[in-house]
């Protein structure tokens, strides 16, 4: 029996997952590590505390396992994207904490590109709206900051990253500086058309060429894990954005075949196939993969906050002590009683795309309790997909009736049922919902020849099917109080400066 681990590196924590070669889930293990909030809209973290909670997770999921590290056929690495790190060529050292994706304080530098007329030039050519959210702005603003940072990236002393480029160089021993196309398509950098760094593009913010990694294929295999972890060098064999992973392990491989991953945020992915889509609907045109050489594009759309308003009504609210319960609290009321909750705690993404939006709760009154409060919460993170995913068929000119789903929130029964109602299409939950991790799998599985592009579809099992049960009246009415509530919480930053 050969096995494959699967590296995934989240926002707010590490995992390691081990898949024997018929994809069945062996072992896994887990290590959440700080957020860092340094200001409001700010958001970072420590390179090294990525680092070591990704390298702990490995040791600890390969020893759970029982599995002889011989028997290991490969490494595959998924990551949460556009975070951004910069580090020293010679030493490995990070020159700064990592800007995590949620991070807003771009916004001006995104706002002076849009003003020096880059917005339309960003669009064609990377398939990404001006954000804060991606990663060429975040690098910028590093190489503002740091003084002398620039000079030495020009002279090739740095090394710029999202978070798979600097697994794969740690990893490695400092031996490979790469990325995969997924996440070099998510920098705002990077021309999804021909496939290369765009040189307009890297001189509008000022980044020299120079610290930028080599872009590979998403199944390929671009380095060995240093012995020193594991006690033998095993190929590292597949790189991929953690979308783009839980699309291929989904089995999404024809187009038009779409999946919701409900994680920290939420996003919602189409297949289109060997063609770009450009969206009128101010969603993102992306790389699915690349493999062999050939890049599979998809329209997407992302959710900033989707399963992490449970985490605040946890954590900062304490209104459940734990996520898993706010399925049956949800339950203790028939109704939102009329409270809709837009939990845009860092601006709203597609197909809204509001930096200055903040979180609010309106259709509050003296009869509103608990409950209901938990229930809109997950209700918006359904109603947040259903914006993305009717904006995608009106750009693609595709419906489909199945939205396959993954993620730790799709573990929640009511959420999945509440998505299928107001979608009006069937939810299908598969027995693996780490699709993230078994996507990484799949792809590092096939760079190494453990499975044919034919026995990848076969690999992932359903585990559940929800079926609308909402009429027509009922849905058009709640979707039109949800559009209310996104006007009342829109340039509310704005507003306060």
């Amino acid at each position: 029996m050969k096995y494959i681990v699967a590296l995934d590196q989240g926002t707010t924590s590490s995992r390691a997952v081990v898949f024997d070669e018929r994809a069945r889930l062996v072992a896994s293990h887990a290590i959440e590590f700080p957020q860092i909030y340094p200001k409001p809209g700010w958001v970072e973290h420590r390179p090294q505390d990525i680092l070591d909670s990704q390298l702990g997770a490995l040791k600890l999921a390969v020893e759970k396992s029982g599995v002889n590290v011989a028997d290991i056929a490969a490494i595959g690495i998924t990551n949460q994207r556009e975070t951004t790190l910069l580090w020293e060529r010679e030493t490995g050292r990070p020159l700064c904490n990592a800007i995590v994706w949620q991070c807003r304080r771009t916004a001006p530098l995104v706002e002076r590109l849009k003003r020096d007329g880059l917005g339309n030039m960003i669009r064609d050519r990377t398939g990404l709206i001006p954000d804060a959210y991606f990663a060429g702005t975040k690098l910028q603003w590093m190489l503002d900051a740091i003084p002398g940072s620039r000079e030495r990236a020009l002279d090739g002393e740095l090394c710029f990253g999202t978070v798979d480029s600097f697994l794969v160089w740690n990893l490695t021993g400092g031996r490979a500086h790469v990325t995969d196309a997924t996440n070099a398509a998510r920098t705002m950098l990077y021309n999804i058309y021909e496939q290369r760094w765009d040189e307009k593009l890297l001189q509008a913010m000022n980044i020299p060429a120079e610290l930028l990694p080599e872009v590979v294929d998403s199944s390929q295999v671009v380095g060995y894990l240093d012995k020193r972890i594991l006690g033998r060098e095993i190929p590292i064999a597949a790189l991929a954005g953690d979308q783009h992973a839980a699309l291929f392990g989904q089995g999404c491989f024809a187009p038009g075949m779409c999946k919701n991953t409900y994680g920290t945020g939420c996003f919602v992915l189409m297949n289109t196939g060997k063609v770009p889509v450009k969206s009128q609907n101010d969603l993102i045109t992306t790389i699915g993969w690349r493999v062999d050489g050939q890049p599979r594009y998809a329209l997407e759309g992302s959710v900033f906050v989707g399963g992490a308003v449970v985490q605040w009504l946890r954590d900062e609210m304490k209104l459940v002590t734990k996520a898993s319960e706010t399925e049956a609290v949800a339950m203790e009321v028939p109704d939102n009683g009329n409270v809709y909750f837009v939990p845009a705690f860092t601006g709203l993404g597609a197909p809204h795309w509001d930096m200055y939006s903040r979180g609010t709760i309106v259709g509050l009154t003296r009869g509103t309790g608990r409950a209901h409060i938990v229930r809109a919460a997950l209700e918006a993170i359904a109603y947040q997909s259903a914006d993305v995913i009717s904006a995608m068929a009106a750009d693609s000119s595709m419906k489909s009736g199945v939205l396959r789903v993954d993620g730790g929130a799709s573990a929640n029964n009511f959420l999945m049922q509440f998505q299928a109602d107001i979608l009006g299409v069937h939810v299908l939950r598969p027995k693996v919902i780490e699709t993230t991790a078994m996507g990484a799998a799949m792809l590092a599985g096939r760079a190494v020849g453990l499975w044919t592009d034919a026995q990848l579809g076969e690999l992932q099992e359903p585990d559940r099917e929800f079926a609308p049960n909402m009429d027509d009246a009922t849905r058009a009415r709640l979707l039109s109080q949800w559009q209310r509530a996104i006007e009342r919480s829109r340039g509310w930053e704005m507003d306060e400066n």
